[in-house]
């Protein structure tokens, strides 16, 4: 049995996914955080958070590593970690710094600094020849301005340090552009007090269809457990509507993606680590958006579970301990697995959701997840402001992703908007 330290997390689906992977495991963990306010908002109706049912909480300020590497030291004296994780990319430098202080399993900090900083691996990638995108990474405006000039509208627009497609923006000219870098400006700490730094990064916009690569890397060998599709809305943001897993894809060109996204790890110097690789799939050929070096979120692991029986947040697990992953497919009799979003489409409370009734028992369901009535609510610019999900297996071929988007379309949102007297449907 090891003893894991668990340092901040997401509260979405990880949150639940990786305390219930430890302890399936047979292993405990402590959970370690500077805001327990923060979990026990979002604690499930039926008991408290997961990530508080640990064996020991305590509290420290998370955000000043300087204060907590010797905090954790002392820590370990006592309760003798194992392993060191978080699902929460604000926390994955931490995490990485604890692993090397305390002689733990992990991928180095200058690995993981390199991958969650979008600037860094761009840099990166770039010297060890993985395509992507044209990029420049500005510190001002004005020389943002000059940078989109020679790279050539339309751009990408991005924060180098947040998360969920937070102020990442297509731009078509330089009004657009100087609208993009003042709403940066006007964001200068994240969700989780971290001051963030202060440059933007500027990118060619790529063409062609998103996937992700998921990977689990492990003594120095990176482990393809297979690919995932994404529905990209929300223009001019870049929000994720939905995702299949496997992507249907040629095998040629699934063959070229996932050695991409090896290459990507691989130049990043990245080990004992589970990674979610985000690429696009350009008429030139694969090009790499970004290396996130824990799993995937929105619920991707699930669907990777569906199909092949492998679990992701397992393997996390297993790769900080320093123990083989069990990364073995096991039949599932699922061929296809699919989740589709549900977005908010005006600003208001949340006054209910018709149509769940149906879509609940509809063979092939998975999961519905809705929020609850009473939600305020805003039109979605990021991956932050879902109101649920709905997910669906296949059991025959590919069609997951069809029938949840065909579900999803059943669900009608209606909302007491400020300016209206009632509830106006969507």
């Amino acid at each position: 049995m090891g003893h894991l330290l668990v340092v901040e997390s997401w509260v979405g689906s990880m949150s639940r996914l990786l305390p219930r992977a430890i302890r399936e495991g047979g292993h405990e963990f402590s959970f370690l955080t500077r805001d327990l306010h923060h979990y026990l908002r979002s604690a499930p109706a039926d008991g408290p958070h997961p990530l508080l049912a640990a064996r020991n909480v305590v509290t420290a300020d998370t955000n000043d590593t300087d204060t907590l590497l010797p905090l954790v030291e002392r820590l370990h004296e006592v309760l003798a970690f194992d392993g060191v994780v978080s699902s929460c990319d604000y926390y994955l430098p931490a995490v990485a710094r604890i692993a090397e202080r305390l002689g733990l399993p992990g991928p180095t900090a200058t690995a993981v600094e390199d991958a969650c900083r979008k600037d860094r691996t761009r840099r990166v990638l770039a010297a060890a020849g993985v395509p992507g995108p044209r990029f420049a990474v500005c510190a001002d405006t004005a020389r943002a301005a000059a940078a989109a000039r020679e790279i050539g509208y339309p751009l990408v627009v991005k924060p180098v340090d947040l998360c969920a497609g937070m102020l990442v923006r297509r731009v078509d000219d330089e009004r657009e552009l100087d609208r993009a870098c003042r709403a940066l400006d006007g964001f200068p700490v994240n969700a989780r007090g971290q001051r963030r730094a202060p440059v933007l990064l500027l990118e060619e916009l790529l063409t062609g269809p998103e996937i992700s690569v998921e990977t689990v890397t492990h003594d120095g060998a990176t482990h393809v457990v297979g690919i995932t599709d994404k529905s990209i809305g929300g223009a001019p943001a870049f929000i994720e509507t939905g995702h299949m897993f496997p992507a249907d894809l040629a095998p040629a060109l699934a063959a070229e993606a996932a050695d991409s996204a090896v290459r990507a790890v691989e130049a990043l110097g990245l080990d004992h680590v589970v990674c979610h690789t985000e690429l696009k799939l350009t008429p030139a050929g694969p090009r790499l958006i970004e290396v996130n070096p824990r799993p995937a979120g929105n619920r991707i692991t699930e669907l990777v579970r569906h199909v092949t029986g492998v679990d992701l947040a397992a393997a996390c697990v297993d790769v900080a301990l320093g123990h083989t992953p069990d990364l073995a497919v096991r039949p599932t009799g699922v061929r296809s697995a699919a989740i589709a979003f549900l977005l908010p489409e005006a600003a208001g409370t949340l006054t209910g959701i018709d149509g769940a009734d149906q879509v609940r028992g509809r063979p092939g369901v998975l999961e519905l997840t809705l929020a609850e009535p009473g939600r305020t609510v805003r039109a979605a610019t990021s991956n932050n402001e879902y109101l649920g999900h709905v997910m669906t297996a296949d059991t025959q071929g590919p069609g997951a992703r069809r029938e949840a988007e065909r579900l999803l379309a059943a669900l009608r949102p209606s909302y007491a908007c400020p300016d209206l007297p009632a509830a106006v449907p969507a």
